[in-house]
């Protein structure tokens, strides 16, 4: 699903906090049919000139906190936002340790420059790139290939995983016990 936050904004500004929580609730109406299936919440940011990061967190973080919190197939992401608008994203991710996905979506589909805006640490990024390398893992894989050289357990992979799949930055679906850990997005 992708949603123009232009439209609801209402203004190619988007600024403080009161519109943020305005544009939340008209999120949150949006994304109250669940999809069957996890899917990409594309935040399209193609006719926004400037966010302010209170815009930014009452909105976009508040959304994506809220689906992750109820464990939605939801999963958000910022899309086509212009440079100064990833700046005032990065402020309050960095602020907060948090990441979040970007990506430019083509008017074919196609996802192109994808990356992380935020912190991660090192060891989480590396999964992260593992993950979106392959396309799915879980924490066998990366133990059995990795655990000798990081010296962990099994146990630190399935954190590191947890971790990226709890900022909403990979998709985790389980069967029984089992846990798989799937990339959100590819290029192309």
């Amino acid at each position: 699903m992708m949603i123009s936050i232009r439209d609801q904004c209402d203004d190619a500004v988007c600024a403080g906090s009161h519109a943020g929580r305005t544009v939340l609730g008209k999120l949150l109406a949006l994304t109250s049919c669940e999809p069957s299936s996890p899917s990409a919440l594309f935040l399209d940011f193609s006719e926004v000139e400037i966010a302010t990061v209170s815009f930014l967190r009452e909105s976009i973080l508040a959304i994506r906190d809220f689906l992750r919190s109820r464990k939605s197939n939801y999963y958000p992401v910022l899309t086509n936002a212009n440079q100064q608008i990833r700046d005032e994203f990065e402020i309050i991710l960095s602020l907060k340790n948090e990441a979040f996905l970007h990506c430019h979506l083509e008017s074919d589909g196609r996802k192109t420059n994808i990356t992380v805006l935020g912190r991660l640490d090192e060891k989480i990024k590396h999964v992260l790139n593992v993950i979106q390398d392959r396309g799915e893992i879980d924490a066998g894989e990366l133990q059995r290939e990795f655990g000798a050289a990081e010296g962990v357990q099994q146990t630190a992979w399935n954190n590191r995983l947890a971790a990226l799949a709890a900022a909403g930055l990979v998709i985790e679906t389980s069967r029984g016990r089992a846990k798989r850990y799937w990339s959100l997005l590819k290029e192309g």
